[in-house]
């Protein structure tokens, strides 16, 4: 069955903070050609693109003050466009033996995003402790692999759960697993905020995660950082997720919640939901994707950036 990608990602300052140090990433991943001579009627120097073949969805949280945190995390995310793709082998058709050669990989490129960030702190020495979380969801469909480094989390919903992905790299959830601390006294611990693992930092130390899923059409993918989850609850993101309409509904929806509950950190979401390409509100999405006006650039730079890409995944 083809499914197609209904996508979006928002950012906001919040309520609070005078700087948004946040990023995020939508790309899709395709095959292309560069025509640079033919008898065709082709131009010369035409680009041709395949057919979608996946899909790359990140989410960073910056941090480190005096705008170092939005460098740390800007850093990541350009460092992780050239890793894949000037570096990373593209698993278009991923075989069943190269699914650990994928996840060293994924790795690989988080160590690249730790090296760069490293390299700028060292050069800049007012801007030394600088870090960034980071959580990637790199979509081969049905297959997802997450990989995770900090607190940023990324969520799964198939219905009539909402299931976490990621696991939260703080003091908090490890005191969790040592049962010193129950979930629900987490989020209100004083060691919630405090990341033993970052890309970045003062530790120069930092353990990247990767999770696999298996995707259904139906599926909700939601990728945060802890603007969102240090107000909501994971009850109101299933209720807020559950009310449907696009994607780009759903974002602006996540985010008005996160500030009216309070706003008091940058809030990013990227959410993206997978439709058979055949239903009714696929093509009507699509319809609509194809008669909207191109954004122009003055709106790409606002303080909110929606994005909503329309694929479709083979």
């Amino acid at each position: 069955m083809r499914c197609k990608m209904d996508c979006a990602g928002l950012t906001d300052i919040g309520r609070v903070r005078q700087t948004n140090e946040d990023q995020f990433l939508i790309a899709d991943l395709n095959k292309s050609m560069l025509v640079r001579q033919t008898s065709l009627s082709h131009e010369d120097h035409t680009r041709l693109f395949g057919n979608s073949q996946g899909a790359l969805l990140l989410v960073a949280d910056g941090m480190g003050g005096h705008s170092a945190g939005k460098q740390a995390s800007t850093l990541a995310v350009q460092t992780l466009e050239r890793y894949l793709l000037n570096t990373m082998p593209w698993f278009f058709r991923l075989q069943s033996d190269e699914e650990n050669d994928l996840q060293d990989e994924l790795k690989a490129a988080m160590e690249a995003c730790q090296h760069s960030i490293e390299s700028a702190a060292a050069a800049h020495p007012e801007q030394r402790g600088m870090g960034t979380t980071l959580t990637m969801a790199y979509l081969l469909w049905p297959r997802l692999y997450v990989v995770h480094v900090g607190d940023s989390r990324c969520y799964l919903l198939h219905p009539p759960r909402l299931i976490r992905i990621t696991k939260d790299q703080t003091m908090a959830q490890q005191l969790v697993e040592r049962s010193v601390l129950s979930p629900e006294e987490a989020p209100h611990s004083r060691w919630s905020h405090v990341l033993w693992s970052v890309l970045g930092g003062n530790s120069h130390r930092f353990s990247s995660e990767v999770y696999k899923a298996t995707l259904t059409v139906g599926d909700t993918l939601l990728l945060c950082t802890d603007g969102l989850t240090g107000h909501l609850s994971d009850e109101d993101l299933l209720r807020l997720l559950d009310k449907g309409g696009s994607a780009e509904a759903m974002c602006q929806r996540l985010v008005e919640a996160a500030n009216k509950a309070g706003g008091s950190d940058n809030v990013t979401v990227v959410v993206a939901r997978f439709l058979d390409a055949r239903s009714p509100e696929a093509l009507a999405a699509h319809a609509e994707e194809k008669l909207a006006p191109a954004r122009e650039d003055s709106e790409i730079a606002s303080r909110k950036l929606p994005v909503s890409p329309l694929a479709e995944i083979r």
